[in-house]
């Protein structure tokens, strides 16, 4: 088993090679690399696996392609508000944020809420107000404006014909989604384990919708003595399934091991109450999982002793 390494995901859902251009899917795999490479190269070089799940996801938000921080979908009324979350496993300290509209890097403003407050979860103006005391780079609403997101909302609210609907970040059955929740989890030198999740939630979402990204044991959650694992897809289900811990739960109390642990979790109860998505999971031994019950999820691993590898579809 390695000493050390690092999973991450883009997002889970619709995604199918028919419907990818090459130019497309190499833009992708560049960014999945970029995310790997950085993330393994703190764990390399002896650093904990906080700042290497920290670090491959900042990658990640600042790429336009994957929904989260830069690249946040827009909301009914066309705003961006993101969520993220990360754990420590070493500790079971968590901090999470949601509904914030101006953090440019949301999962940097999630750990300062775990090491620089007494709470787990903080919203919107509140968690932007934190941001400020603390100094947070944040940016202006243009810097999260793409046109890809912004047709995105177009063609949601066309569809609408009067009704009440959300279309799933990650993807969706009538169409190709290429964009989705990003996360990481890893494996250090010492033996600790973290998670890390960030969204830009759905597209055309209504009511302060929040999904289940930066919730703890929904879609985030570390402890040393299982396993990470951070998870994507259509949150209201993995809210209800408890997915993330529920992997720790049937490692801690079943005596399963991470593969069937995590696999159990998607194509168990997430997939018979309908939620379509995936994870990703490290366990203190190294074991790396990554089930999905969508065509594709954007997801690689880099391990010790190994290379970077990607994946898009379901190979």
């Amino acid at each position: 088993m390695p000493d050390f390494g690092i999973v991450i995901h883009g997002g889970a859902g619709a995604i199918s090679k028919y419907n990818m251009t090459p130019k497309l899917e190499k833009a992708y795999r560049e960014g999945l690399i970029e995310s790997l490479t950085s993330g393994y190269k703190i764990l390399k070089d002896g650093g904990g696996s906080l700042e290497a799940v920290q670090r491959a996801v900042n990658v990640m938000e600042d790429i336009p392609l994957f929904n989260a921080g830069r690249g946040a979908v827009f909301t009914n009324v066309g705003t961006n508000e993101m969520d993220a979350a990360i754990m420590d496993g070493a500790t079971l300290k968590a901090g999470a944020v949601a509904g914030v509209r101006h953090i440019k890097n949301p999962i940097n403003l999630a750990r300062l809420v775990m090491e620089k407050s007494t709470h787990v979860l903080l919203s919107r103006e509140g968690a932007e107000e934190f941001a400020k005391i603390h100094g947070v780079e944040e940016r202006p609403d243009d810097y999260f404006y793409t046109e890809q997101r912004w047709n995105q909302l177009q063609t949601a609210l066309a569809r609408e014909n009067g009704r009440d609907r959300t279309e799933l970040s990650e993807g969706n059955p009538d169409a190709d989604k290429k964009f989705g929740t990003v996360g990481a989890v890893a494996l250090d030198k010492s033996g600790n384990l973290a998670a890390a999740t960030s969204t830009g939630g759905m597209t055309n979402c209504r009511y302060g919708r929040i999904g289940d990204s930066p919730i703890i044991g929904a879609g985030t959650y570390a402890n040393n003595q299982t396993c990470a694992v951070s998870t994507t897809g259509h949150g209201e289900y993995f809210m209800r399934a408890v997915t993330a811990f529920s992997v720790s739960a049937l490692m801690e109390f079943r005596g399963m091991g991470l593969i069937q642990a995590a696999e159990t979790a998607i194509f168990g109860r997430l997939t018979e109450l309908g939620g379509t998505g995936g994870l990703i999971a490290i366990d203190r031994g190294g074991s790396i999982s990554l089930p999905f019950n969508t065509p594709g999820m954007y997801r690689g691993h880099f391990l010790d002793g190994g290379r970077p590898w990607t994946a898009i579809y379901k190979e």
